[in-house]
């Protein structure tokens, strides 16, 4: 019977151990499961490029947030992502996080496009299981609140780049138009004009911030 291998990178080693051990638990009708595990962006990333002069893994499940905020390191599982695209493009690479802001989603899926994405608060043995499954056989998988923001954004035809993604971000975490400037590298004064243009694009002329955020998030942008 063949082996699907999996690696897990969670920097919370309970959370890798749990993928491990109910997989591995579980029973498949043409495989068996291997899973292995690493607790930091470097012990992935070795991992996968060992695995690249040996046997790639079959499946990389990748957190997004693999330090935490006091360490001030930038790197996150979608910067390992990418070295999993390049190194082991074969490998099936699907996202287990907490996050599940259409924002965060569909930007991942621009920069990595990953088979699959599971909202840790949605994952339970069955999801797991099914997860595994539909991935070997080809087939992306997603669980609820990950494909209603896929959804949402194809529903839409508005176009924007991401210069004006950024500001809609800054804006829904409550950051004001004065602060967003230099953290997109830009101009007060272009700033402003990107969110008149918003405003028109998004058909809310007349409307505030706030009124800009919610019809965003009505048309899966945020």
């Amino acid at each position: 019977m063949n082996t699907v291998r999996i690696l897990a990178v969670d920097d919370h080693e309970m959370t890798a151990l749990g993928y491990k051990y109910i997989l591995e638990d579980s029973e498949f009708a043409d495989f068996n499961v291997k899973v292995e595990i690493a607790t930091s962006f470097e012990k992935g990333k070795t991992k996968i490029e060992t695995s690249k002069r040996a046997v790639p893994y079959d499946v990389i499940l990748l957190d997004i947030q693999l330090f935490s905020p006091e360490s001030k390191d930038p790197r996150t599982g979608i910067d390992l992502g990418i070295v999993a695209r390049n190194e082991v493009p074969n490998s099936k690479v699907v996202f287990m996080s907490s996050y599940s802001d259409n924002y965060r989603i569909n930007n991942i899926f621009k920069t990595v496009n990953p088979d699959g994405y599971m909202v840790k608060s949605e994952i339970d043995e069955m999801s797991l299981k099914t997860m595994v499954e539909t991935i070997v056989n080809e087939s992306p998988y997603y669980t609820a609140s990950a494909l209603s923001a896929i959804r949402r954004r194809m529903s839409t035809n508005i176009v924007i780049d991401e210069q004006d993604q950024k500001i809609l971000y800054h804006l829904s975490q409550g950051i004001h138009t004065r602060d967003i400037a230099p953290l997109i590298g830009s101009a007060n004064t272009t700033v402003e004009a990107r969110k008149r243009q918003l405003k028109a694009l998004f058909d809310v002329k007349n409307g505030n911030d706030l009124a800009l955020i919610n019809e965003a998030k009505t048309r899966g942008f945020l």
